[in-house]
């Protein structure tokens, strides 16, 4: 699937991140597999995956449903650790994933690679590659190295990027204004329908939502919070 085919499929649409954390009662990649399928059932126009469940989870996903995946795999909790090697990158796209997604904030990468040599790689061996930024800056740097999607996935993740409770629209906004050619995609506590409504009113070309749809112990305690 080529960049033009994958932003079809994607434009306006929602894309669900099926994760699940290695103390949590899904950490099963079958589970993670019926997880991906019920969300396409819902509407999902892609699934996100991968994490902790690694590349066990890019290929059962992969082959469970007929929507794109977007790819990655996580190495430790801190620094670089989404897809942050070259070889990871590529052992993300073999195990079927149509698009790797990988850090792309400026941080040292663990294979001491730059960013666009990922990037390079993926696009060589027939891939996209999204970039999970958490600044405008790194937003535009990834794209300059060739990124094809920018994601909002580590705003308030970063040392250079401060928490905060709710989406960072703000950023969303400020990418889409600077990068009006590229995709922007909004992910990162998106909790409420509302949310994705208004990160596609600042501009987001899709909208990644995880734990809201997927993690019912979440979901639960939102609910057992109002009671």
């Amino acid at each position: 699937m080529n960049l033009d085919q994958f932003a079809a499929v994607i434009s306006g649409r929602l894309i669900v991140s099926c994760q699940a954390g290695p103390d949590h009662p899904l950490r099963d990649t079958p589970t993670i597999a019926r997880m991906a399928e019920s969300a396409v059932l819902g509407g999902a126009c892609a699934i996100r995956c991968g994490g902790v469940g690694g590349l066990d989870d890019v290929r059962a996903v992969a082959e469970a449903v007929s929507v794109p995946v977007i790819g990655l795999t996580k190495r430790g909790r801190t620094g670089v650790f989404i897809t942050p090697t070259v070889d990871d990158a590529l052992a993300v796209l073999e195990a079927g994933a149509t698009v790797v997604a990988t850090d792309g904030t400026r941080r040292t990468r663990p294979d001491g690679a730059p960013l666009n040599r990922t990037i390079d790689a993926v696009h060589t061996a027939g891939g996209l590659v999204m970039a999970d930024v958490s600044t405008e800056a790194e937003g535009i740097a990834a794209a300059e190295a060739g990124a094809d999607l920018i994601a909002t996935t580590l705003s308030g993740y970063t040392p250079d990027s401060p928490g905060r409770p709710g989406p960072d629209l703000a950023l969303v906004a400020a990418l889409a204004a600077a990068l009006p050619s590229e995709l922007i995609v909004a992910e990162g506590r998106y909790h409420e329908p509302a949310h994705v409504r208004a990160a596609r009113d600042a501009g987001a070309t899709a909208v990644v939502v995880g734990t809201a749809i997927t993690d019912p112990a979440w979901i639960t305690s939102t609910f057992a919070a109002a009671v």
